[in-house]
């Protein structure tokens, strides 16, 4: 979609916000402070605007639509947040509305080393918020011994089925390991079990299996056409956007737009045809956060297109969008590393930043240029 630039440049000074933001030149939208959170990962909003939001060491908060009031949410289990394990995802069961399960994914450990899980709780409102009756769904298989690439994307499919990604916690060889859960992305029921019909089960994959050949997917989405999106941290270069089809092998450490952090050459995705290539790679990279794509009620020009929060780029993306084709659109400098994009009820943008409290874990709230703030 055409993208729009504007040179004004703002200073809202903003009631109710933690501090005061000031807006860059040249940002399309203005920036709001909402709150400030202690490296905070994922959001998801309930149906009555609220949003559920986790914290990187272990806590989820219940926070008021307008950002001001915060209460801690019990019944998560106890995580291991050293590097970037944590408590990851959150995300609401399609049928939230009735029976109140929100799903979640965080790092442990365990026997072999650490992994990360899928939980699901029923969300109990109240002056204490709870998530009762807790229960695993999903193991990543097999646990190993470090502390990065743990990925715990969740997305829901449109026919309900639920994705899970698992990074291949920077062992390279699992992502191509059909026995493993590693380096691949995940398609189950509900409950947690290994979805009906997936299409590597009869070729020896563990039965879970969906794609595979990923690194570290850290943000999916589904489009309104039903066509799964998810990006993925590429090793020095190489950051990637796929469309995950079934069965296919996107190539890592086979093949990739970037090369090893050691300075080993990997070769290209174009020497290899047989792998799925991404639909956008950047290098120099963007280090890709969370993911999502955007409805168009606000910036109906964007509708469709992707967003993707930019860490080492401190930034925020967004990729236009024409069906299952892609290419870069704009990269806004935010100043801040950012974790995590989600679209409000209303249109607006949220992020998440990644960083400490004190500035550099807000909640930021994005609406056009010349609309009111609240």
């Amino acid at each position: 979609m055409r993208s729009f630039l504007t040179g004004t440049v703002l200073v809202l000074l903003v009631a109710g916000c933690v501090g005061a933001a000031q807006q860059p030149a040249a940002l399309p939208f203005r920036v709001q402070v909402i709150a400030d959170f202690e490296s905070p990962w994922a959001m998801t909003f309930l149906p009555d605007g609220r949003m559920l939001i986790t914290e990187k060491s272990g806590t989820l908060y219940l926070v008021s639509a307008d950002g001001q009031q915060r209460t801690r949410v019990d019944g998560i289990p106890a995580v291991s947040s050293e590097g970037q394990g944590g408590l990851m995802d959150v995300v609401l069961h399609p049928g939230f509305a009735q029976n109140r399960l929100v799903y979640f994914s965080y790092a442990e450990a365990g026997q072999g080393g650490k992994g990360v899980v899928l939980a699901r709780g029923a969300f109990a409102d109240g002056a204490q918020p709870v998530l009762q009756n807790v229960e695993t769904l999903f193991r990543a298989t097999p646990y190993v011994e470090g502390n990065g690439h743990f990925a715990g994307r969740i997305a829901f499919s449109p026919d309900g089925h639920l994705f899970f990604t698992n990074g291949e916690r920077q062992k390279f060889e699992p992502a191509q390991d059909p026995a493993a859960t590693l380096g691949k992305v995940l398609r189950l029921q509900d409950d947690g079990t290994a979805a009906p019909g997936n299409p590597l089960a009869a070729k020896g994959f563990h039965p879970a299996v969906w794609s595979y050949g990923h690194r570290n997917p850290l943000g999916m989405a589904f489009d309104a056409s039903g066509s799964l999106w998810a990006q993925e941290m590429g090793p020095r270069g190489g950051d990637e956007v796929n469309v995950i089809l079934p069965g296919r092998n996107y190539g890592y450490p086979i093949v990739s737009d970037g090369d090893h952090y050691d300075g080993r050459p990997i070769p290209d995705h174009d020497t290899r045809p047989e792998f799925e290539k991404p639909r956008v790679s950047w290098n120099p990279v963007i280090s890709p956060g969370g993911l999502m794509v955007y409805s168009g009620k606000l910036w109906p020009e964007w509708k469709g297109d992707l967003f993707i929060g930019g860490l080492s780029s401190q930034s925020l993306v967004r990729v236009d969008v024409d069906g299952t084709n892609a290419r870069k659109g704009d990269q806004w400098p935010m100043g801040d590393r950012i974790r995590e994009p989600e679209e409000g009820p209303d249109g607006a943008i949220w992020l998440l930043e990644d960083g400490q409290r004190g500035g550099n874990g807000r909640l930021l709230k994005l609406t056009p240029l010349g609309s009111s703030s609240r």
